[in-house]
């Protein structure tokens, strides 16, 4: 019985505690999976940094932790992920880096930069004309080689790779074959200062020599074809491990060389992700996403260029690879669409967590520079913005367009979008139908008039005409008419008799009289008829009195007629207005500010039909919200219409919310602060209105 009673404990205990840690379903529970982890590395040269950023953005959307990217040399790197010390990394070179791969071990990956990826030699043109160099074998003349010799030493100084750098031993190879090894030198050293230097002697003046790639900051720096020469080689020749390419290296179309093709003497290379094989077979998604991404050649010359130029922080890189990422969200979404359609990103991966919090609908209204709309896409200032501020919330961005305010307002109330935007203006009407974030922008009312070259001769004539129709001027031509023949009858009478100047009969006479009465009033006085008797001078002196009098008023009212029609749309700021006809968009900040000021506007409902009042002449002006007139003068209005005048009463613009979604509105408020702390924000805002002024 005893030992029953104990078997019977023992079993319960087991029961209780298979049920502590079983479910009612029978299932055990199971932990949430930890991410998998990247070891990423990146190459030693800067111009590669922003490719291996998008990467690991990319890898985190993925749903992977990421360790990394270190910087190694090159053969560093493809030793440490042929032995799996690191896993991939994205700054392959094909067929530079050929020799490096150990086969079997590692894999190059999908193709980043398809063949757009050239290297080659270059000097600056002024030397190159002035001495007739078009090719690497005209150095083995010790005096064309003196040119570039820095150091004293009679060898051309040729600005190379960095020690450890492929591209080192094929300058090296090509020197040795093409005789130059006695003429010209490799320098080498850090590549960063070393071709900064080689740009301040150019810049001074001085002859340069030098070796670069695209894509590279340098080429935007000294341009082929414009400030430099790019060299041919003498033949083509290559290492033994690439000597496969050597059918690869005379390439069209290059600019500043002297032959098309030209010989550069270096194959163009495929700038391609490499990946441990290993690593690649137990990370199938990882596989699927290498193999999709493309990075436009032109995208990464202009992120090399804004990183050069005051954008070279680490952030700097990291907001350029994030703010990629967003304007590219379509393709970025299919690429782990198809890598992982159930992939969930980590937390913390900026943009790239964007797949994971949902998607933020948009409703625009179309109105450049803020919101543009061409063949199926969205662009502009507040798309751009609004991009990144979802990509801070973890979100996408649908945009899908609408014709008023009161549209968006009725959407958003209805739950069909979150966020409204278009250049919409807080106003106080506004504020009672919807919600607003903070400002997006702070500015103000412009007026845009037509430049007065812009008006042809016959519409010029025709305002003239005008303004002396609607002034003085025709009752003052009918006093001055009415009182040239008073004054003509008056000495014709007068002299008529003993003065053969003023003939008889009347029919004749009149006419010399009043010729008499023109000439003597505007005080031409030809002489060739003048008052003889005495009567007849008393009236001449009355009459020159008088008649100067009557042609001064003459002469004022033409003047006067003159200045308006010259003066008439010639405005010069908000206190030029009255008076003038002025168009303006209905229940916009211009409109409130017209009729505030007592100038009745014309009023139109879409700004584009205001542009064409303008160009027909039927208004002088229009008043708007300056971003959008100073980006209509920059585009289609150049050469026709110009803004004039300070800016005056401020204009806010914001992104319209539910007042019922505080949280929303709250979370965009703090993005949107992020981004101007970041520096984000300025960078689309010197995109969009930087050359507006």
């Amino acid at each position: 019985m005893r030992r029953t009673l104990i078997a019977c404990s023992l079993s319960a205990v087991v029961l209780l505690a298979v049920g502590a840690v079983v479910p009612a379903s029978g299932q055990p529970e199971e932990e949430p999976a930890e991410p998998k982890t990247v070891r990423m590395a990146r190459a030693t040269w800067d111009t590669g940094w922003f490719q291996a950023e998008v990467y690991r953005l990319l890898l985190l959307r993925l749903g992977y932790r990421v360790d990394g990217p270190v910087t190694m040399e090159n053969p560093d790197f493809y030793r440490a992920v042929a032995a799996g010390e690191v896993d991939l990394w994205a700054n392959g070179w094909f067929p530079t880096h050929d020799g490096l791969i150990e086969e079997e071990l590692v894999e190059a990956v999908g193709t980043q930069v398809d063949a757009g990826a050239l290297q080659g030699y270059f000097v600056d043109a002024a030397t190159a004309r002035a001495h007739g160099i078009t090719n690497l074998g005209d150095l083995a003349d010790p005096e064309v080689a003196a040119l570039f010799d820095r150091d004293g030493d009679g060898r051309a100084d040729l600005i190379g790779c960095e020690t450890g750098w492929t591209c080192s031993h094929v300058i090296e190879h090509h020197l040795d074959v093409f005789g130059l090894a006695t003429t010209v030198e490799q320098v080498q050293g850090d590549y960063s200062p070393l071709i900064a230097d080689t740009i301040a002697r150019f810049e001074a003046g001085q002859p340069v020599l030098y070796y670069t790639w695209t894509p590279n900051w340098t080429v935007g720096e000294l341009v082929p074809g414009r400030d430099v020469v790019w060299l041919e080689t003498p033949f083509s020749s290559l290492p033994p491990d690439q000597a496969a390419f050597l059918d690869r290296t005379s390439i069209p179309g290059i600019p500043g060389c002297v032959n098309n093709p030209c010989e550069v003497g270096w194959p163009p290379n495929d700038i391609r992700a490499v990946a441990n094989s290993g690593f690649l077979e137990a990370n199938p998604s990882v596989r699927r996403l290498l193999e999709q991404v493309v990075i436009p050649l032109e995208d990464i010359s202009r992120q090399n260029a804004d990183m050069v130029h005051d954008e070279g922080d680490p952030e700097d890189i990291r907001r350029h690879a994030e703010e990629w990422l967003v304007v590219n969200s379509d393709v970025v979404s299919a690429w782990i669409e198809a890598a992982d359609p159930e992939a969930t990103a980590v937390g913390g991966a900026g943009a790239g967590s964007a797949a994971a919090g949902g998607v933020l609908t948009v409703a625009a209204r179309t109105l450049p520079p803020f919101v543009i709309y061409d063949e199926g896409t969205y662009s502009g200032f507040e798309v751009d913005l609004v991009r990144l501020i979802a990509a801070h919330l973890g979100m996408t961005v649908e945009v899908y367009a609408v014709d008023t305010v009161a549209k968006q307002v009725d959407d958003i109330h209805r739950g069909l979008a979150a966020v409204g935007l278009g250049g919409v203006a807080i106003t106080g009407h506004r504020e009672e139908a919807i919600d607003f974030s903070l400002p997006l922008l702070d500015t103000g009312l412009t007026i845009m008039s037509a430049t007065r070259g812009s008006e042809a001769v016959w519409d010029r004539i025709l305002v003239f005409l005008h303004a002396i129709w609607g002034s003085d001027l025709p009752w003052l031509l009918v006093v001055f008419a009415v009182a040239v023949l008073v004054a003509a009858h008056v000495i014709w009478w007068l002299e008529r008799k003993h003065n053969a100047d003023f003939a008889v009969p009347y029919r004749r006479g009149i006419w010399d009289s009043f010729y008499w009465s023109v000439v003597t009033m505007s005080t031409v006085g030809y002489g060739d008829k003048v008052a003889r008797g005495r009567s007849g001078r008393l009236f001449a002196l009355i009459w020159i009195a008088l008649g100067t009098l009557v042609f001064a008023s003459f002469t004022a009212a033409i003047a006067s007629s003159l200045a308006v029609s010259e003066l008439r749309g010639d405005i010069d700021g908000p206190a030029d207005l009255p008076g003038n006809r002025v168009a303006t968009v209905h229940n916009s900040a211009g409109h409130t500010y017209l009729t505030g000021v007592g100038v009745g506007p014309v009023v139109v409902h879409d700004i584009e039909q205001a542009y064409d009042l303008l160009a027909r002449g039927e208004v002088e002006a229009i008043v708007f919200d300056a971003p959008v007139l100073r980006f209509h003068v920059s585009r289609e209005g150049e050469g026709e219409v110009t803004t004039v005048g300070p800016l005056f009463d401020k204009v806010q613009y914001g992104l319209m919310v539910s007042e019922d979604d505080i949280e929303l509105r709250e979370r965009i408020d703090l993005a949107l602060l992020d981004l101007i702390e970041s520096g984000a924000y300025q960078h689309i805002y010197n995109r969009w209105f930087g050359a507006l002024g």
